[in-house]
């Protein structure tokens, strides 16, 4: 007689722990469905800043070339005036 309660028992706290784990596992699965759309979020915006460097670095190189241009100008035209 005493068998009986001990299993019913042991059944109750399997059951128990089990659906316990299975909420824990859901709750893992959205905490981790959050964290992904986060990271997604974060490169996002890591990408579009990253864009706006080369964008911003691009135009500094055009200007750049563009003074140095100016400059070679203003250069040869002294010479030929000294000249």
């Amino acid at each position: 007689m005493n068998y009986f309660p001990n299993k019913l028992f042991l059944t109750i706290v399997i059951t128990f722990s089990l659906t316990a784990c299975g909420d824990l596992s859901n709750e893992v699965e959205n905490k981790l469905n959050e964290l992904k759309n986060k990271t997604e979020s974060l490169d996002s915006n890591i990408n579009k800043e990253v864009d706006k460097v080369k964008k911003l670095d691009t135009l500094i190189n055009k200007s750049s070339s563009q003074l140095d241009s100016i400059s070679k100008i203003g250069s040869n035209l002294l010479e030929k005036i000294n000249n």
